[in-house]
């Protein structure tokens, strides 16, 4: 009893909770965010599977070894270690930093597509596409906590929007399966439904996906400006303070892009270098709670990294 008092205590003189609303709330959100994270990597999955299975050597080949190509115990496992680590990070993330999370990587985007060529710009798309799979569930995260800001019934719309976002990722997941196992089979036979669709449409999958995300920041965009704005913008003499560190966080992400990000290794190090400069922000205009909100962004990123490897190498044999 004394340890919960004193963590109280330690809480009140630092300003702190863990959560910047309810914690059902919270946990709703994240849960939504890490099922709109887990419908692109399953998605994306079953892309670089139907892109891998389109010559007819591969197919026959695949016929014999489908059932061993990937482990779904081992598949799952990881899968479901991912999904409930996005959720508590997610959730943990507060709407101030998310926003910048947010902001920050729509403005990497725009710079990685403005200062590519034609081609360099589909594949930096691409790439893209995989590299913002934490910075989509903070678009989501921070786009419900702006919606539902002050609403009354905003637990009941969220429990309505976590269900539907469950079984999209329910959907998303039972299909990566399938394709994994019977994709090289169905296809040559052409008795499953689901594969014949895979099969004449599988390849607009990356186009329809990019397009969702486009949408989904674009929305988030709107919600984070207001959010920043009404939290450090507004106050007395900020612009003086936010627009030096502004132009020099800029400036960091923009060299972030300038670099070929195709290994671990490298995401990593981008990583690293964007979350530390939101650190440095942080540090300097922020408070304690969004300090360590950044460290938790960090974790989050780091997560994605680790678990889109296989991704990142079948989308760069694709492309």
């Amino acid at each position: 009893m004394n340890v919960f008092f004193l963590f109280t205590w330690i809480m009140e003189i630092f300003d702190w909770t863990p959560f910047d609303s309810n914690p059902i709330d919270a946990f709703l959100q994240g849960l939504v965010g890490a099922c709109g994270v887990s419908v692109l990597y399953n998605l994306v999955r079953v892309y670089n599977f139907i892109q891998t299975c389109s010559d007819s050597d591969i197919i026959s080949r695949n016929k014999q070894r489908s059932s061993s190509f990937v482990s779904p115990l081992r598949r799952n496992w990881r899968a479901s270690l991912q999904f409930w680590c996005l959720t508590v990070l997610l959730s943990l993330v507060g709407s101030r930093v998310s926003s910048l999370i947010v902001l920050e990587f729509s403005l990497r985007a725009i710079s990685a597509w403005t200062s590519a060529g034609l081609d360099a710009g589909a594949r930096s798309a691409d790439l893209l596409l995989i590299q913002c799979q934490f910075s989509l569930g903070c678009s989501l995260t921070c786009t419900l906590a702006f919606l539902h800001q002050g609403a009354l019934h905003s637990s009941l719309s969220l429990c309505l929007a976590a269900a539907l976002s469950w079984a999209l990722a329910s959907y998303s997941s039972s299909l990566l399966s399938h394709v994994v196992r019977l994709f090289p089979l169905h296809s040559t036979e052409r008795y499953c439904g689901k594969c014949i669709s895979l099969l004449t449409s599988g390849h607009n999958i990356l186009a329809s996906l990019q397009r969702v995300v486009v949408l989904a920041f674009a929305v988030a965009t709107v919600a984070s400006t207001a959010t920043v704005y009404d939290h450090f913008l507004s106050q007395r003499d900020a612009i003086k303070f936010w627009t030096p560190l502004t132009l020099c966080y800029a400036m960091l992400v923009v060299y972030s892009t300038q670099e070929d990000q195709t290994g671990t290794e490298s995401n990593l190090h981008t990583v690293v270098v964007r979350l530390g400069g939101l650190l440095v922000l942080m540090l300097t205009v922020g408070n304690w709670s969004d300090v360590l909100h950044a460290l938790i962004a960090l974790l989050g990123e780091v997560v994605c990294v680790l678990s889109s490897q296989d991704l990142l190498q079948g989308l760069i044999k694709v492309i």
